[in-house]
């Protein structure tokens, strides 16, 4: 069975300047088993309900400005599959999750950066299911644990965000090396609650969490966690760092 992941995708400029993430995620999608579709909540599709995109070809979409004129032209054209786009909203109403089709939705790029890295041939169908961020923590666990059969179906499923996101305090001259230590408490505290297994308090990590605040002045790039939480098993790293000071890329896997 596949395990679902949880991937910090960073700036979208990690599709052209990969660092010590583009290794890890080719070596991670090199060791399992090549996926029959992928699925994948990004923190770049937020939503008031949830929504599952059903396009048969969904465009790539540079959802963002300010960046080298090379990334603009980079494209992902892996095909949508809006047979399990249907699958999802069947499993989804299964546990009275209210969902619809978006048959219109592009691929953001935290969902088409990361598979750049893992799956260049873009042969594999992806299909992306919205995150309703103002409904926490505790629903991206549910819809995770609503869609966990689909692993068993040897669909890879993903949530991609980054461990820690606050946009305003980054450093960008500091080398790999340079960490805030506020961003390395919450990382750490994330971790050891994960293997911790303890889903309450990771639930309630706005509160409880060190620099909690400080970490996810929003928290749209952690909840795709709970989703591959939910979804997966066992907690286990697959890589760790930061990059600019403060932007976690931390991976882990779930099973």
């Amino acid at each position: 069975m596949l395990p679902s992941l949880f991937i910090s995708h960073g700036s979208p400029m990690l599709a052209l300047q990969p660092g010590a993430s583009g290794p890890a995620l080719q070596r991670l999608a090199a060791e399992l088993p090549k996926p029959e579709a992928i699925v994948v909540v990004s923190a770049h599709w937020e939503s008031a309900g949830l929504l599952v995109s059903g396009s048969p070809a969904p465009q790539t979409w540079h959802d963002f400005g300010g960046f080298p004129r090379e990334l603009f032209a980079v494209q992902y054209p892996a095909p949508g599959d809006p047979q399990l786009a249907n699958a999802i909203v069947q499993l989804l109403h299964a546990d009275g999750l209210e969902a619809q089709i978006d048959e219109r939705r592009p691929f953001d790029h935290g969902t088409w950066v990361p598979l750049s890295l893992m799956y260049p041939a873009a042969d594999i169908p992806v299909v992306q299911v919205s995150l309703p961020s103002r409904m926490g923590p505790a629903l991206q666990t549910r819809v995770g644990r609503a869609l966990a059969s689909l692993r068993e179906q040897d669909v890879l499923l993903i949530g991609s965000g980054s461990i820690t996101h606050n946009l305003g305090e980054l450093d960008w001259r500091a080398g790999p090396d340079s960490i805030e230590p506020w961003a390395r408490e919450f990382r750490d505290w994330m971790v050891d609650t994960l293997a911790a297994d303890d889903e309450a308090t990771l639930h309630d990590y706005r509160r409880l969490a060190p620099h909690a605040l400080r970490s996810h002045p929003s928290d749209e790039h952690l909840l795709p966690l709970y989703f591959a939480r939910g979804a997966g098993g066992p907690f286990s790293i697959e890589h760790q760092g930061f990059t600019l000071g403060a932007l976690g890329m931390d991976i882990y896997r779930f099973g």
